[in-house]
């Protein structure tokens, strides 16, 4: 589906959301209309009661209060029906942006995670959060003075003609000279709005880098570079602001001004009609008082159009998204993979980032059921790329992954992925207790073998410390755990669920000596006739894996055990050696 772009295409999106709120905007609409209507009766009340004061001691007070019973009655309904418009105005509003927003967080879920790796949390964040608020609010402004104007318009339009035909001619002629003044800024600010909420989804990410990475900053000392950075964005962010607050307060004066005129001519029309005897001034007064009301809109339309030119720049960044392409949807097919599958085949596998740099080619690996697979290799060569692809976080460009022979973009990623336990150099841990962190995967699973799976991977002795033991809140990523701490978590959650392939990517990194030793007996018995991937740097932990792969630039340039490769004396024995060898 081609893309639509520009400001028509996305007031159309947004009229789509609308839509299946139709009721609430007839509701609204009609409540509009009774407080217009009732609000421009006034007038003509206010009128009848001028003419009934004739002169001293000439005044119809029976009639009068007679009149301003009908007054009272006319403002008690108008407030009514103004609260009601204004009621379901904001029920239309916050349920449009609340499914906006929702279909935002769904897509987040589905997008691929070159998505995620190209843009930054911090933009990504301010697009469903600040955008979406923006946008709600530039929609309820124009939802509530949008309809009112344009009624209060039609409706000053008719009374006036029922009064002097004439005189409404002439605020007819000159009025639309505000529409066009106000067509003609509003047209100049649309793009500084899109610039200021662009600026603003920038200075949102790095003021979420950095705060995420306060560690760093202060470690290196950049917390002037920081800063300057930060000033940079945030002089930039103040000069579209202030250009498009600039340009759009030039849209009220102006209008104000023709408004003006278009009132001095009704005073002096109507002032000369009075003279002749053509109307009374009670008539016009009302008039006057019409005059003013039906240029009054146009302002106040002119402040919702500056509104909607910002609300609609930020629902634009919204859809952008929204209509981000997805990741590939799983199969319909019904293809599973056996109780415990084991045999993986990369066949001629190809995959780069970007098309430009080329990274792995015609890679071409077959694991037998039970195997485990060490891969190593200088920084770059593909490593961590290979686990991409295994778990299917990233599709090959060409060639393809099976597992027993089934192709597994036939399978669901649910299914693929259950299949794999992933313990990661970079540990991922949720808000909640120690207990529910370490059953992720098996939510089910008892308090007996949850103390198994902790005793397994030797985090038990440290749970048992912390205040209320398993049952400690953490926050997300850890809270202040130290990062061994968290990555003993994570390694008694795949512990716990036991799957029946493995990938252990830099698995114990942030662990001690001696704890490392524990853990990799523990690994070992885990690894026990399942296939196992293991990504290390330190080749002293994969000395006993089955066959070890030396990549680099994308290719297996060496295959064999540690042994073998050892003897071989190529480029897995120079990066073996130089770890124990000391700088001259």
């Amino acid at each position: 589906m081609k893309k639509k772009s520009g400001q028509s295409g996305i007031l159309k999106r947004v009229l789509v959301c609308i839509r299946p709120h139709g009721v609430l905007v007839l509701l609204s609409l009609i409540m509009a209309v009774i407080s217009v209507v009732l609000t421009l009766y006034l007038p003509v009340l206010t009128g009848q009661v001028v003419d009934l004061v004739i002169g001293p001691d000439n005044v119809d007070f029976a009639a009068i209060f007679a009149i301003m019973k009908k007054m009272a009655a006319a403002i008690f309904v108008t407030a009514l029906a103004q609260w009601l418009m204004n009621l379901f105005n904001n029920r239309i509003v916050y349920r449009v942006s609340s499914e906006v927003r929702e279909q935002a967080f769904r897509k987040i879920e589905i997008l691929p995670l070159q998505y995620l790796d190209t843009h930054s949390s911090g933009e990504t964040v301010s697009r469903v959060i600040a955008d979406v608020d923006q946008f709600s609010d530039g929609l309820l402004m124009g939802f509530t003075q949008l309809f009112t104007g344009v009624v209060t318009i039609l409706g000053t339009l008719v009374f006036m003609l029922s009064v002097n035909a004439g005189i409404t001619l002439v605020v007819v002629i000159l009025t639309p000279v505000s529409l066009l003044v106000a067509n003609f800024i509003a047209k100049r600010t649309y793009s500084m709005f899109r610039k200021q909420s662009e600026t603003r989804g920038e200075q949102t990410a790095l003021i979420d880098e950095m705060i995420g990475n306060q560690k760093v900053v202060q470690a290196y000392g950049q917390e002037a570079h920081v800063q300057e950075q930060f000033d940079k964005v945030n002089k930039r962010l103040s000069k579209y602001s202030l250009r498009a607050i600039f340009f759009s307060s030039l849209t009220n004066p102006c209008t104000r001004f023709v408004n003006s005129l278009v009132y001095t001519s009704v005073g002096l029309t109507g002032a000369f009609s009075v003279v002749k005897g053509l109307m009374t001034v009670g008539q016009l007064s009302a008039f006057l008082s019409y005059a003013n009301q039906y240029t009054k809109p146009f302002n106040e339309i002119s402040g919702v159009v500056t509104e909607l030119q910002n609300a609609l720049a930020c629902a634009g960044r919204v859809f952008e998204l929204i209509d981000a392409e997805a990741e590939v949807p799983d199969p319909e097919s019904d293809t599973a993979l056996p109780a415990n599958p084991g045999a993986v085949t990369l066949s001629h596998v190809g995959f780069s980032y970007t098309k430009e740099r080329p990274l792995i080619e015609d890679f071409n690996l077959s694991v037998r059921p039970g195997q485990r697979i060490a891969i190593v290799g200088p920084t770059g060569c593909g490593k961590t790329t290979m686990i991409n692809l295994l778990m299917r976080f990233y599709d090959v460009d060409g060639g393809s992954i099976s597992i027993e022979g089934k192709d597994i973009r036939s399978l669901k990623r649910s299914d693929l992925r259950s299949a794999y336990g992933m313990v990661l150099q970079d540990t991922w841990l949720r808000a909640g207790t120690i207990r529910e962190n370490i059953a992720m995967g098996r939510p089910d699973a008892t308090e007996e073998e949850i103390i198994r799976a902790a005793k397994e991977s030797h985090a038990h002795s440290f749970i048992r410390r912390l205040p209320q033991g398993y049952d400690t809140m953490i926050g997300e990523n850890g809270g202040n755990l130290s990062q061994g701490q968290k990555q003993l978590l994570c390694i008694a959650r795949v512990m716990l669920t036991l799957p029946p392939m493995l990938i252990l990517d830099e698995a114990t990194s942030s662990i001690d000596t001696r704890t490392e030793i524990r853990i990799q007996q523990a690994f070992q018995t885990m690894m026990q006739g399942r296939t196992s991937f293991i990504v290390a740097h330190r080749l002293s932990t994969i000395q006993n894996a089955d066959v070890i792969l030396v990549m680099k630039d994308g290719h297996i340039i060496e295959q064999g055990t540690h042994r073998e490769l050892l003897e071989k004396g190529g480029f897995y024995a120079e990066l073996y050696n130089s770890q124990f060898v000391m700088p001259g």
